[in-house]
């Protein structure tokens, strides 16, 4: 970031180096996975129905198989859009972030190729996600739409693989948290040379 833009906001930001309390990114993040698993969870369930039509019956659980489907869509769609403003409060808050220097991740990473990685994995994951959404949508109301099962094994499989995906690019957002200290609240401090337990109380 730039140091004269950041002397500019110096004075409304926060301990944690942001001008806001609670960084907005990682909640955002949560919400596109919670609802991404959600809607690939239940596009499986949807798919596996005929198998596990006998066990809901002896459980008394009414289900109707377009249901699991009608699940599986709008949450995908869901996280599609979402991810949008993920994405966003990402780059405003890796534009803020001052990590720890001379650190390296448990990858052996620094702290600036692992903020790079995460910046181009968070657009290239967003591409991915609006993608999967497209695909879900062509089999929903067209490919599909009058067939039984109104997902391919396909999109599911790539539905795991794009879990995989999130899994290594939540990991790296994870250690440039806690490894970096990139808008940490106490780690900021200590790096100020401040103790967070009298400033914290």
């Amino acid at each position: 970031m730039n140091p004269e833009l950041l002397e500019q906001l110096g004075s409304q930001l926060g301990p944690n180096g942001l001008p806001y309390s609670i960084p907005i990114h990682p909640n955002l993040v949560h919400i596109t996975l919670g609802l991404f698993i959600i809607g690939i969870a239940f596009d499986f369930a949807g798919a596996f129905f005929p198998l596990e039509k006998s066990i809901l019956k002896m459980l008394s659980l009414t289900a109707v198989r377009s249901n699991f489907f009608d699940v599986g869509w709008y949450n995908v769609l869901a996280s599609a859009i979402v991810t949008f403003f993920t994405v966003a409060a990402g780059f405003y808050e890796i534009m803020l972030a001052t990590p720890e220097a001379g650190v390296k991740s448990a990858w052996g990473l620094e702290a600036m190729p692992t903020m790079l990685l995460h910046g181009v994995g968070g657009v290239f994951l967003l591409a991915i996600i609006v993608g999967m959404a497209v695909w879900r949508g062509f089999q929903r109301f067209a490919w599909r739409k009058d067939m039984g099962r109104q997902v391919q094994w396909s999109y599911l499989l790539a539905g795991v693989a794009v879990l995989g995906i999130m899994f290594v690019h939540g990991t790296l957002g994870a250690q440039l948290a806690a490894e970096f200290g990139v808008h940490i609240t106490a780690s900021e401090l200590l790096r100020a040379g401040q103790d967070p337990n009298l400033l914290l109380k």
